[in-house]
């Protein structure tokens, strides 16, 4: 066995050691670059918003919202994939298994490039007729396809941008990911001037100036890592990557990207009863859920620092650590509950106000109330996603992707039942209630974990 050396420390190496020392400085630590990544991911996606809506106008912007939930379809399978896939190199980082990382290395590569390849021709043959079955306009389908299809095109690029982020941060460098994200964000904002305002492509100048950023940013992290990460880097002797290691590479990989796409499913069947609602309460539902996408994100970035750190102990065999780290991560949500619920009791209406633009007293109330109410349930929320991501670190499959259909079940069940009888205040508290059921199971199945808490001998 090879193990893997500790990584000398310099400004383009910024290693958190997940397995040694204090565990919440280091889930901290870990965890800080994710969070302004996500951030900078949502305000970019707000520019990039802002450049369509004003320079192609409302009929432009119409055609590129008309494929959003095609597009967060896409987009999660992929990112859950590469989620997959470096949980598992996370695992031999913390055996200290160089060659099984390696070879890990080799084996994401090749699935996610089959994986791309059928997302791919997939998407060529149906996402046509896939609109036409969402009821998209007349009169803008054809500029919808010419977006989504060239995002579909580029899923293969989207992959590796994903796989490499997912790999340096799988060995505890979640800063140069950041890095990477800041150079295809602005390259993107850039290209979208250019391609949309210069050149006239229209909403494909769009589609196209994202998969060239990322395309960029590819090529780069790829040149760092070659230059910096030696430890990534396979050679000849690890192409024999093996059945086994391929099964567990498919299986992790494939139960992320179906609990990603199940829980975007369950959005888009939510949108659907809202949609019944009226356009005020469309409008201020928009603005609350563009906020709840920013304030849940130290949440979801909780989670993600967390799937890394409990995937490496998990492979340096450290049960006691795990548990004392889930508790740490249960505690901090608790935190950002009591922060959200301030957060939102003094500034709800205003945020509300201030994103959607409008005056209009049921926009403000209803956006206000959907914060208000929600706020308090964050605890939960984040007990919910570190549970579901660590459960998956730890080699569990099925037993994870089984919670996000129950939040798809449960969202049918509003959507059918309730919203129809008690309208928005259904809307509201659809998810809260999902979060309760979806983390007693979860909690429940993480308290019979073997690993975690291994069965004491009579």
């Amino acid at each position: 066995m090879t193990h893997a050396q500790p990584q000398k420390k310099s400004v383009f190496n910024m290693n958190v050691d997940l397995m040694h020392g204090p565990i919440l400085k280091s889930l901290l630590l870990f965890m800080l670059p994710i969070l302004i990544s996500n951030l900078f991911q949502q305000l970019y996606n707000t520019v990039d918003t802002m450049i369509v809506g004003n320079v192609l106008g409302d009929t432009a912007l119409a055609a590129i919202g008309s494929c959003g939930s095609i597009y967060e379809l896409l987009v999660g399978f992929g990112i859950g994939i590469g989620n997959g896939l470096a949980i598992v190199a996370a695992r031999s980082y913390g055996a200290q298994d160089e060659d099984l990382l390696k070879r890990t290395v080799v084996g994401s590569v090749v699935i996610g490039l089959i994986a791309s390849l059928v997302i791919t021709t997939a998407g060529f043959f149906g996402l046509h007729a896939l609109l036409q079955l969402l009821d998209t306009p007349a009169e803008i389908l054809e500029e919808a396809y010419s977006y989504i299809i060239v995002i579909d095109l580029g899923v293969i690029v989207m992959f590796l941008y994903n796989l490499c982020a997912g790999l340096l941060r799988a060995i505890g460098n979640s800063v140069m990911p950041l890095v990477f994200l800041l150079i295809s964000s602005a390259l993107n904002v850039g290209l979208d001037l250019w391609f949309i305002a210069g050149v006239g492509m229209g909403v494909r100048g769009a589609a196209v100036a994202t998969v060239i950023a990322q395309g960029i940013s590819v090529v780069l992290c790829i040149l760092y890592v070659l230059a910096k990460v030696h430890i990534l880097i396979p050679e000849k002797k690890h192409l024999a990557v093996g059945s086994h290691l391929y099964w567990e590479l498919f299986s992790q990989s494939i139960s992320m990207g179906l609990m990603s796409s199940i829980v975007s499913a369950g959005s888009v069947v939510l949108q659907y009863g809202i949609n019944g609602l009226g356009t005020l309460t469309i409008a201020g539902h928009t603005a609350a859920r563009k906020l709840f996408a920013f304030t849940d994100m130290p949440l979801i970035s909780m989670a993600n620092a967390g799937s890394t750190f409990v995937s490496q102990n998990r492979g340096a065999n450290q049960p006691d650590r795990v548990r004392r780290g889930m508790r740490q991560m249960y505690l901090y949500s608790v935190v950002v509950m009591v922060a959200a619920v301030v957060l939102m009791n003094f500034g709800a209406q205003w945020m509300v106000q201030l994103i959607s633009g409008s005056s209009e007293p049921i926009v403000l109330e209803n956006g206000a109330r959907y914060l208000l109410w929600n706020a308090p349930f964050y605890a939960v929320l984040g007990v919910l996603l570190c549970t579901r991501y660590a459960l998956q670190s730890l080699g569990q499959k099925v037993l994870p992707l089984f919670s996000s259909v129950i939040e798809l079940v449960g969202k049918v069940i509003f959507v059918l039942v309730f919203i129809p009888k008690f309208q928005y205040n259904a809307v509201i508290l659809c998810e809260p209630i999902i979060w309760f059921f979806m983390t007693a199971y979860l909690v429940a199945v993480y308290l019979h974990e073997p690993f975690v808490f291994p069965k004491k001998k009579k």
